[in-house]
């Protein structure tokens, strides 16, 4: 039989037997006989009068359902019978008085299962919350499990129990509690009530959902109203969305989704109706959050607001299968189009933030070289943001995914001329990351030209260029660079230090003779001693304010100098004994003072290799002593 028939047969209370008839159109039903419609309505009036409210004063204060569960499902199997009961009425003979009668009685029992559907998802509040809810296997099983009995075995607790000893008691109330409504729903829905049993659980439901979000501190803001707050305070929001998001869709979304279709498994139609219209308000403003915010950053695109929406993108991309699944009905179909709105504004803004960062970069207009040759603060706050993009390499693929490649009319032409700069990896995602790189290291090119001196160009090239490669090695941007990557920059850190060295050092080398050990006389020893001397001295005066701050660099450029200018005046030195035992005011080092003042360099800092000492002689104020050999 048609619900809309019997929804209008129980809705009218005075209702003729002429209208009773023609709103009971006659089905396929077994007839019943008079004495079993007669025992049936004998018994109906006896189990359902006695929890009318208007004529009990202890149906008034008490629950069926709570008060002896299995009084609660002869209640509802007597409303069964009573309604095959009144299909056969109508079947039978359309103007009888027993289904006037039976109708009264109908309407009496769906008043009374309307309040105890009301006082269930009332009182239970606590064992019905999503988190209790969720922590049920999955949707699946529980469309087809506890409440799936015969008639006679509705509500039976020894079949809700039969889960084993391992339930615990607050899923064991709420697995009770969510037998029962269901119980009740498909009772009121089959007799044609299901729009009431709807109107109070949508009211209960969506309170506790729209609640759930507002202690996740997910707020309703418009556009205007996120525009008009300091980025501090945002900032605060978008770290409660970040920490609630998970929570919502995990545990709130889903645990109605399982309630819902679990209360309303004996229609689609309705809990597909009911969940979009509890959750669709709630999930329109967790996922229309990051819209608003991805706005506000594509126009204020400052590059540091980059990883915040990066974090909210990967919140809502890497739950989006759960989303797309608890979401999946056409009636909340506008909720995953508000997560993909999301998605689309906090893409376009991330792309936004990376070009604005590389403007940064170019912009750039420091003037003063740093100290030493030492590592540029723009080398450090580039590499610094890189590496932390690396961390976010999966959703940087999908965003910048088809992205044309950048333009190198941003660079000079000559910077293209190595052979690395043209062959960047395929994925759009390493290109950037590449192409970012390529950008600083152009523009450490120009800085290394404030230098002076054309050794410190070199050193500050090496020194920066080691810190980028360092970075790369201990970050994820090694795997989207790549090994040749890797191989090319570590070998051009040791040609820009190649070329400090010969630059810098070159000359005290030039100072000894071509042939250290050769025999030479005294006069021309003493000369080659003084040269050297100068040299030395000069070259360890303007180096003794170098930086090398990569200690494995530092160690690497002290040993192949100390081979080449202790190794050499070693031989020098040894081969012309006569001298320095004789003119300790023109020998001023011994080989293993020469060694010592090179280990002490490119601290930054004038140790015991400072010019004072060095321009000191043999009177005693040298600070390292010639030692006799």
């Amino acid at each position: 039989m048609p619900r809309k028939g019997m929804r209008s047969l129980f809705f009218s209370p005075k209702a003729s037997a002429s209208s009773l008839s023609q709103n009971y159109p006659s089905t396929p039903a077994r007839i019943l006989s008079d004495a079993s419609m007669e025992r049936i309505l004998t018994i109906s009036e006896s189990v359902i009068g006695k929890w009318n409210s208007d004529t009990s004063a202890y149906a008034k204060v008490t629950s069926l359902f709570y008060e002896n569960r299995r009084e609660a499902r002869d209640f509802i199997r007597c409303v069964n019978e009573l309604q095959r009961c009144m299909h056969s009425l109508v079947a039978e003979d359309a103007n009888s008085e027993k289904l006037v009668r039976g109708q009264s009685l109908m309407e009496v029992a769906m008043k009374r299962l309307q309040k105890e559907f009301y006082q269930i998802l009332s009182m239970n509040r606590a064992h019905l919350d999503p988190e209790s809810v969720s922590a049920r296997s999955s949707r699946a099983s529980t469309r087809s499990s506890m409440s799936d009995y015969e008639d006679d075995d509705v509500l039976a607790e020894d079949d809700i129990r039969s889960a084993g000893e391992s339930i615990s008691e607050v899923e064991d109330v709420s697995n009770v509690a969510m037998a029962d409504l269901r119980a009740i729903a498909e009772c009121m829905i089959s007799s044609g009530y299901a729009k009431e049993c709807v109107k109070i659980y949508k009211i209960i439901r969506k309170s506790i959902v729209d609640e759930g979000i507002y202690k996740l501190g997910v707020e309703k803001m418009s556009s205007s109203h996120i525009q008009k707050m300091d980025w501090n305070s945002l900032e605060l929001k978008i770290n409660n969305w970040l920490s609630g998001v998970k929570i919502a869709v995990n545990t709130l979304f889903n645990g109605e989704r399982i309630l819902c279709d679990h209360v309303f498994a004996a229609s689609d139609s309705i809990r597909e109706s009911c969940f979009a219209e509890i959750t669709r308000e709630g999930a329109q403003i967790l996922f229309g959050f990051p819209e608003h915010v991805a706005k506000i950053g594509k126009k204020k695109a400052s590059p540091e607001k980059v990883f915040r929406l990066l974090d909210m993108y990967t919140a809502i991309s890497g739950q989006w299968p759960d989303i797309e699944s608890i979401f999946s009905f056409e009636s909340t179909s506008a909720v995953l189009s508000q997560a993909i709105a999301s998605l689309i504004r906090l893409g376009e803004s991330v792309r936004a933030m990376l070009t604005e960062f590389e403007a940064t970069i170019h912009k750039d207009s420091s003037k003063s070289p740093v100290p030493g040759g030492g590592v540029h603060p723009l080398t450090v706050r580039v590499t610094d943001y890189v590496t932390l993009l690396a961390d976010y390499s999966n959703v940087l693929a999908d965003i910048l995914a088809g992205q044309p490649p950048p333009s190198k009319s941003s660079l000079p032409e000559s910077y293209f001329d190595t052979s690395d700069s043209d062959d960047f990896p395929e994925p759009a995602i390493s290109l950037r990351f590449a192409w970012l790189i390529l950008v600083l290291l152009c523009k450490l090119d120009g800085k290394a030209k404030q230098y002076k001196e054309v050794s410190l160009t070199y050193l500050f090239l090496a020194n920066n260029l080691q810190h980028i490669v360092n970075k790369v090695r201990t970050s994820n941007v090694k795997y989207l660079l790549g090994d040749e990557w890797m191989a090319s920059h570590d070998a051009k850190v040791k040609q820009f230090a190649a070329n400090y060295e010969r630059l810098a050092w070159g000359h005290v080398i030039g100072s000894l003779p071509e042939d250290p050990t050769a025999a030479m006389p005294v006069a021309e020893a003493k000369e080659c001693f003084r040269r050297f001397n100068v040299s030395f001295e000069q070259a360890n005066r303007k180096q003794s304010v170098c930086v090398v701050q990569d200690s494995k660099l530092r160690d690497e450029i002290k040993v192949s100098i100390a081979r080449k200018v202790v190794g050499g005046y070693r031989e020098f030195y040894d081969a012309n004994r006569a001298v320095w035992r004789g003119e300790r005011d023109v020998v001023r080092y011994a080989p293993e003072d020469v060694g010592n003042y090179l280990s002490d360099l490119f601290f930054g800092v004038a140790g015991s290799g400072s010019s004072s000492s060095l321009t000191s002689t043999s009177s005693g104020s040298h600070s390292r002593p010639l030692r006799s050999r």
